[in-house]
C-alpha cells in the first residue's frame, strides 16, 4: 500500500510514522523544512512543498497513491481545497481528512472525503469513557455499542465460554482473548478460560456494565 500524508503537525507526523512502522510506503509532505528533515529517515519519501494546486500534487506522484491523508486542520480552506484536488482531480481511491470542527467535518464529507476524523474530540470522548465506565479498554463503535477488555475473574477459570453463557445471561458476546504471553485470538463456545486471560466482549454499553458488576 502507498499512502501520502499531507501536513506534518502532531497528528500528521504520528500518522506518517505509524504507517511506516506498519510497513506502508509513506510519502510525507509539509512546507516546513525542519519537519521534513526530522522525518526523512522514517518514511519512504519526504517532500518539502507548499501545496497550492492540483498540478503540484500531481508533480510529486500523489495520483499514484492508494490513500491520502489530509492532516492539515487549522487552515480550513486549504484542507478542504486539497481534499477536492485529491478526490475529484487526482481521483485518489481513498482520502482521509482531519477536521477541527463538526462543520469542517461536514464540508469535507460533502466534497468527497471518504473518512473524516476529529482527533481532539475523539481523544476527549475516550478519556471521558475511561473515567465514567466501570471497565477498561473501551472501544466505542457507536453511541451505544462498544468493545471492552476484562481480566478473567477466578470464577471463570476452567470453564468454557458456553458454560458461563455470556450471551444468555448478559446479552454480550465474548469474541476474543489475550493470554499471559500477549497472544490475541478469536474464541468460540468451547474455549476454556485460563488464569490471566484478558477477555474481549462486544455488546451494548448498558449490558457491558451489567457484566462488569
Amino acid at each position: 500500500m502507498k499512502c501520502c500524508v499531507i501536513g506534518l503537525g502532531r497528528f500528521g507526523y504520528q500518522v506518517a510514522i505509524t504507517l511506516a512502522e506498519n510497513g506502508v510506503e509513506v510519502m510525507a509532505v509539509d512546507s516546513n523544512e525542519s519537519i521534513i528533515a526530522s522525518i526523512r529517515d522514517h518514511v519512504t519519501q519526504a517532500i518539502c512543498m507548499h501545496v497550492t494546486d492540483e498540478a503540484s500534487l500531481r508533480s510529486i506522484g500523489v495520483h499514484e497513491m492508494d490513500v491520502a491523508v489530509v492532516a492539515i486542520g487549522e487552515n480550513l480552506a486549504q484542507s478542504i481545497t486539497i481534499a477536492v484536488f485529491l478526490k475529484k482531480g487526482l481521483q485518489v481511491p481513498r482520502v482521509i481528512a482531519r477536521a477541527v470542527t463538526e462543520i469542517h467535518r461536514d464540508i469535507l464529507k460533502l466534497v468527497g472525503a471518504d473518512g473524516v476524523v476529529l482527533p481532539e474530540k475523539d481523544t476527549a470522548v475516550r478519556v471521558a469513557d475511561g473515567i465514567s465506565a466501570s471497565f477498561i479498554d473501551l472501544l466505542r463503535v457507536s453511541r451505544k455499542f462498544s468493545i471492552i477488555q476484562l481480566m478473567a475473574p477466578k470464577s471463570y477459570v476452567g470453564k468454557t465460554v458456553k458454560e458461563i453463557g455470556f450471551y444468555d445471561n448478559y446479552d454480550v458476546h465474548c469474541v476474543g482473548v489475550k493470554d499471559s504471553k500477549d497472544m490475541v485470538a478469536t474464541i468460540g463456545p468451547t474455549y476454556v478460560i485460563k488464569a490471566n486471560d484478558r477477555l474481549f466482549f462486544a455488546g451494548m454499553i448498558d449490558d457491558l456494565e451489567k457484566l462488569t458488576k
